[in-house]
């Protein structure tokens, strides 16, 4: 890969939710799995690197592609993201030929249908979210419902290290969080996306109702951790996420826009703080 088609590829990926996929992959492959010998396994090594990168140019550079109109109004293309430009389009086309070719080998390769299944959904959801005819990121309750794409991963890699789907309260909290992390991003763009024809849910119901949404989300998903947990005292630090759009409703002085930009590191803390516990458990 030339230099500036492996340059193109970290600004399409977005470095900084690499760990969106990736880590979701490693947290939900750590909490089913028997041993952390698993670690060792070659899939798991092959899957990991996937989903960190290849994963994630083919769900933003398929986003950046069909988003020309609806992004050239929005400043954090500019900032926090990666921009698309028409002398870009070469390059992108071959690194999605080249995502869609590895995917299709591993969609050979996998073991039985229920991976394959899991895996295709992935695709679905990552390409649909942003492509027509469906586009769901333009359909108000499925653009969050859609964001699911980020829990597949862990799903797959569940799945992978232990021959069984993750319970279901799992997959419900994870959902609980991506909807509302969705949601959440979505409200600094109202906006933007209004001017643009784009109607999200955050578009429809607007910022305050948006937070409450979030606020819902975010208190399902404590619930569930801190009662899966036993109540452990470690297990309240999940409760750092309804206390953000908590906060905002109660003092309108905080930035949402700021306050956004440290979900990442809050994100890569906690859920590597389940990966932890998880490896930990196995030494048990």
């Amino acid at each position: 890969m030339s230099d500036s088609l492996l340059s193109l590829a970290l600004r399409i990926s977005r470095i900084r939710f690499w760990i969106y996929t990736g880590g979701t992959y490693v947290v939900g492959f750590a909490l089913g799995m028997a041993s952390w010998e698993a670690f060792l396994r070659p899939e798991y090594m092959i899957y990991l690197f996937y989903f960190f990168i290849p994963a994630n140019i083919f769900i933003y550079g398929v986003n950046d592609y069909f988003d020309q109109e609806t992004d050239k109004n929005n400043p954090k293309k500019d900032v926090q993201e990666y921009r698309w430009q028409h002398r870009d389009e070469k390059g992108l086309f071959l690194l999605l030929a080249l995502v869609a070719g590895i995917s299709l080998i591993l969609l050979a390769t996998q073991a039985d249908w229920t991976e394959r299944l899991i895996f295709s959904v992935f695709l679905f959801l990552s390409f649909f979210y942003s492509a027509p005819p469906l586009r769901f990121k333009e359909r108000p309750g499925l653009d969050f419902a859609s964001n699911m794409l980020y829990i597949m991963p862990g799903i797959f890699g569940y799945y992978l290290a232990s021959g069984y789907l993750p319970p279901w309260y799992l997959i419900l909290a994870g959902f609980f969080h991506i909807a509302a992390m969705h949601l959440f991003s979505a409200i600094p763009d109202i906006g933007y996306d209004k001017k643009a024809g784009l109607r999200t849910t955050a578009v429809v119901l607007r910022e305050r109702p948006s937070l409450l949404l979030c606020l819902l989300f975010w208190t399902g998903l404590s619930i569930i951790v801190i009662l899966a947990s036993g109540i452990h005292p470690a297990s309240l630090l999940v409760l750092i996420y309804p206390a953000i759009p908590l906060l905002l409703l109660l003092k309108r002085k905080f930035d949402i826009k700021e306050l956004y930009w440290y979900l990442p590191a809050i994100n890569t803390t906690l859920g590597g703080l389940v990966f932890i516990a998880a490896t930990l458990h196995t030494f048990g």
